[in-house]
């Protein structure tokens, strides 16, 4: 069964957050696979269903960022589930800006909390995580102050059109990693900016 985690954090007030673009991703993906209702298991929401022959798993820890990797240590404990091939956690960058994503199949946190706690409870960094920005753009920085401040506070209204307009692409990213694997995601949606961009 593959796995995909999207971080955020739980609560109303959270929930147009930049931290919780992650989400905003598995509940595009639970709409149109047109998977089941989410119900509750141990600390996340989870919903299952099959896209293209493939048992997926769309889980949404329900604890705080910081203890997002909760979520995943009955997983990890499974004797055929690998997380370097069978986990995608879905998470927002701030390295990124808005309107860019990257995937990648393995590396370090970033000083991103959710990661750290995802990397705690695997013991490992090898595992593909897809990163959806959520930077200032060039015009933008310097406004924002401190970072836990930027990344709890909701986008602007044209930052969170440019994401939501970014959700298809995101998702065939995904599918391309089910059906694929994570190479072949990196080699055909990571690409560089072009200069009119």
């Amino acid at each position: 069964m593959k796995v995909i985690v999207g971080l955020g954090n739980p609560g109303r007030e959270y929930a147009a957050t930049r931290h919780n673009v992650g989400w905003w991703l598995i509940d595009h993906l639970a709409d149109v696979w047109h998977f089941d209702g989410w119900k509750k298991e141990g600390e996340a929401h989870v919903t299952n269903g099959t896209v293209g022959g493939v048992k997926v798993r769309l889980v949404k820890p329900q604890t705080y960022m910081n203890l997002s990797g909760q979520a995943l240590k009955n997983y990890a404990r499974r004797p055929f589930w690998s997380a370097a091939k069978d986990l995608l956690v879905v998470v927002d960058e701030v390295q990124i800006p808005v309107g860019r994503y990257r995937i990648r199949a393995r590396g370090s946190a970033g000083g991103h909390n959710g990661l750290k706690s995802v990397e705690q409870a695997l013991g490992s960094q090898e595992y593909p995580r897809l990163r959806i920005g959520v930077g200032p753009s060039e015009e933008r920085k310097g406004v924002y102050g401190d970072l836990a401040d930027f990344v709890l506070a909701p986008f602007a209204r044209d930052e969170r059109e440019d994401v939501l307009a970014l959700l298809p692409q995101l998702a065939a990213t995904v599918e391309t990693w089910l059906k694929d694997g994570v190479e072949k995601a990196m080699t055909l949606h990571n690409r560089a900016p072009t200069s009119e961009e």
